[in-house]
């Protein structure tokens, strides 16, 4: 591990920038513009912007004067990736804590072996309490699901770190459980949680709206300065390594905006290569602002003012939360789980459409966080009653996540403007084991089945959530493209899509998830020059190889990382 990032950091920052007009031919380059895959020879690009892309021989005749030459030899350039949900505050809480997961993860630090069974996990815990633990400084650990490693209370971290304080978040981010010695630190009082439907204190576990209620609360140990500021460090080294010239924060603030902001700041000012757009948080910034909905969007109207050459507050654009998390088994299902797991509501139902309607009027686009295919069926019934009082056209309400729908809840997404942003990786990670539990295997197996959306032309992009799949775009386009289990099963592959579909998710769907389609997602003339450098071409290698295709490098407003030039 140490190899293969210190490599990739030492040869991305000794590359200089290049002339103001450059010159790329030489391999396949796929614009990702139209329905179908379509090729040009050759790109121009003066400074940030592509003023050419078509015939080499044309590219020749208009690239007169002090022009770079860059010649591809045969590799593989594209738009840049453009990640359209991912989480930098939750990014950098993980990052900056450690991780013992189901399944292993590929970070900057070094290889985070999975461990499965009760025994081996509480093992894994200890053994990074012992080295990570210090006594006044609360030690956060992620990756914890009881499918995989048993049950989990305040007791049992009690007995691991009787003096440390600990706090376990769970692998879905929508839970944590605490020991006594994070609660007193923290100043937890049972007597503010008493009552709340979604607390367990004696298990020192606070989940779905119990654990909104307290992230505020403790925002000043999640958001630890030195181990926040790592944990984006170590995100930024992630998201270049996978190709990515643009993320989206779905929901900022997480709980603070003036730490988060400040922390996400001092990252971006060292100007990596890569811009960070924010859908702001409808249910934070209602909390934060008196419980006003009134108040949230005054604020949300003014904060184009915290912009900055590379953080943007995407404007008339907001988050909501509609069911559980998936991860937890806490998506709101139509028929009921086995194993004793249980819906969950993120937001109060008459909050949540009051919110809705809120947004709506306003003339904003809504992102919402919705899983189950009950939890989308209410976004649909509210989307219709919407409609018929107040249409509106082209208004692109997104629903992200979408675990589990029907072909006739896509045929209502469909009808009603409704577009889409997809995590195939859940169809990976829990398919065997929900399959076992909770879900059963009909549902388990027919978990995001996007070839419903796209047999109905329906937009639709791929993301991470990172940390719900690792920050790697090629690896949620081969999930989505083989359907293939942890466990090595091929599952309901007649919702395969097409390689080309899949990269339309990753490149020109995520860009008009954030309504940024003109200016990035494609390679066009007159859009910004990002572009992702890959060893091979996605559509032209095996479906099972797409994952293991090497990212050498991207361009970001022009400026090459990775690529030799030659002036003439």
């Amino acid at each position: 591990m140490f190899s293969k990032f210190s490599l990739f950091v030492s040869l991305f920052f000794a590359v200089q920038a290049i002339a103001s007009q450059t010159l790329y031919y030489g391999g396949d380059i796929l614009t990702m513009d139209g329905d179908k895959p379509s090729y040009v020879e050759a790109v121009i690009v003066k400074d940030d912007k592509i003023i050419f892309a078509g015939k080499k021989a044309e590219a020749l005749k208009q690239s007169g004067g002090k022009t770079a030459k860059v010649d591809l030899k045969g590799k593989t350039m594209m738009p840049g990736f453009v990640e359209p949900h991912v989480h930098p505050s939750i990014a950098a809480i993980l990052l900056g804590g450690d991780i013992v997961a189901p399944h292993d993860w590929d970070v900057p630090d070094g290889l985070k072996k999975g461990v499965e069974g009760h025994d081996a996990y509480l093992a894994r815990l200890q053994e990074s309490i012992d080295k990570n633990g210090k006594e006044g400084k609360v030690l956060f650990i992620w990756g914890y699901h009881q499918l995989w490693h048993g049950k989990l209370s305040r007791e049992i971290l009690n007995k691991l770190a009787p003096k440390k304080p600990v706090a376990i978040i769970h692998r879905s981010f929508h839970e944590v459980f605490l020991n006594d010695a994070a609660i007193k630190l923290m100043g937890v009082k049972e007597e503010d949680y008493r009552g709340h439907p979604q607390v367990e204190w004696d298990l020192g576990h606070f989940f779905e709206g119990g654990w909104l209620a307290l992230v505020p609360r403790i925002a000043p140990y999640l958001l630890d300065p030195d181990n926040y500021k790592k944990g984006l460090r170590d995100m930024s080294t992630l998201i270049t390594k996978n190709g990515v010239t643009t993320v989206a924060e779905q929901g900022f603030p997480e709980s603070n905006f003036k730490m988060e902001y400040t922390m996400l700041k001092a990252e971006m000012d060292k100007n990596p290569p890569y811009d960070v757009y924010n859908v702001l948080n409808g249910t934070q910034l209602y909390n934060a602002n008196g419980n006003s909905n009134e108040n949230a969007y005054k604020w949300m109207e003014a904060a184009s003012q915290y912009d900055t050459q590379n953080i943007f507050m995407l404007p008339k654009e907001v988050k909501l939360y509609a069911d559980g998390a998936i991860y937890s088994l806490a998506m709101q299902m139509k028929e009921d789980y086995s194993d004793g797991f249980k819906g969950q509501w993120m937001t109060p139902l008459k909050l949540f459409e009051a919110q809705m309607n809120y947004y709506w009027d306003k003339g904003y686009k809504i992102h919402i966080h919705a899983n189950g295919d009950l939890g989308i069926q209410r976004c649909v019934d509210i989307t219709r009653k919407m409609m018929k009082r107040n249409p509106r056209k082209d208004h692109q309400l997104t629903l992200h996540h979408v675990g589990y729908f029907t072909a006739a809840q896509a045929d209502e997404m469909q009808e009603l403007g409704i577009e889409a942003s997809v995590n195939p990786y859940y169809l990976w990670a829990l398919t065997d084991k929900y399959s076992q539990y909770g879900l059963g295997k009909k549902r388990a197996e027919n978990m995001v089945p996007m070839k419903l959306l796209a047999d109905r032309k329906i937009p639709f992009s791929l993301h991470s959530d990172f940390g719900m799949a690792p920050l790697e775009p090629l690896t949620l386009v081969w999930t989505a493209v083989n359907r293939m289990t942890s466990g090595g099963h091929f599952v309901s592959q007649d919702q395969r899509i097409d390689a080309y579909t899949a990269l339309k998710g990753i490149t020109i769907n995520a860009a008009r998830t954030l309504s940024l389609e003109k200016s990035i997602g494609s390679i066009k003339a007159g859009k910004r020059a990002n572009f992702t450098l890959l060893a091979e071409n996605p559509l032209k290698v095996r479906a099972m190889h797409i994952k293991d295709i090497k990212v050498l490098g991207v361009v970001y407003n022009g400026e090459q990382k990775l690529l030799k030039t030659t002036q003439k």
